[in-house]
């Protein structure tokens, strides 16, 4: 049974959570405190998180509402990002090309065996939009490409198609009709998720610690690294029709 006292501390922890989208000690000590000093305290956060299909996770202390895969109401649909990261006149190809973006992101900051994933502190804009640009050159130019594009439901070719259809700038811009402007319209959609910083003085893109504690402690944990392992097994298998080893 909990008390009154505990369920009306247990809601302002779960509201501070879909307001911000996280509860430090660093922005909110006395409330950090009571959830960590309170077995009730979390056990009623936890639970208004399940029945709002969300988690609640605490990642070096700091404590996080993550929403479940499927959840389009404090999450969103893909219609939803389609229209935050594309053009008003958007297709499939480019909201396949903008998930292509954030997936080589993630991939370029973290792919460290160490204590931490995190391989490298920043990256310049003009350095990522070569990266972009080579990584689909390299993967259309796979000898099974169209295997593997059957395997995964990912048309590479498609992605490459629109990436080369966006114009190229010699001058900052924000206009998603340019290589430039249609990356930093994704960089400004996950600068409010508070997942990356942009230092504009610098042209110069950081992942931010909230992004860091989830790749290591939910995204790249041993049970899911293991996964993403097993997944790039099968791929090579595709690519090569042979065994991985």
């Amino acid at each position: 049974m909990y008390n009154s006292e505990q369920i009306a501390v247990a809601m302002r922890i779960y509201y501070h959570l879909l307001q911000h989208g996280e509860l430090s000690i660093d922005n909110d000590r006395e409330l950090y405190k009571e959830y960590t000093s309170s077995e009730e305290v979390v056990n009623l956060v936890k639970l208004y998180g399940v029945e709002s299909d969300c988690s609640i996770e605490r990642y070096n202390g700091v404590l996080y509402i993550i929403p479940n895969e499927d959840n389009e109401f404090i999450g969103f649909s893909k219609a939803d990002l389609k229209k935050r990261l594309c053009r008003s006149d958007a297709n499939d190809k480019d909201y396949y090309l903008s998930q292509f973006i954030i997936l080589t992101l993630l991939s370029t900051f973290y792919n460290s065996s160490g204590r931490s994933s995190e391989s490298r502190s920043f990256i310049k804009l003009g350095e990522f939009i070569n990266l972009v640009s080579d990584k689909l050159r390299a993967a259309e130019a796979y000898e099974n490409i169209e295997t593997v594009e059957k395997s995964s439901g990912i048309a590479i070719s498609n992605i490459l198609e629109k990436w080369n259809a966006l114009k190229g700038s010699d001058i900052s811009t924000t206009s998603k009709t340019t290589k430039e402007g249609f990356i930093k319209g994704i960089i400004k959609f996950l600068e409010e998720q508070k997942l990356f910083d942009y230092i504009e003085e610098d042209d110069m893109l950081k992942p931010t610690r909230k992004l860091g504690n989830f790749m290591d402690w939910n995204i790249l944990n041993r049970s899911n690294y293991n996964n993403i392992l097993e997944s790039f097994e099968e791929i090579e298998k595709e690519l090569t029709g042979g065994d991985y080893e």
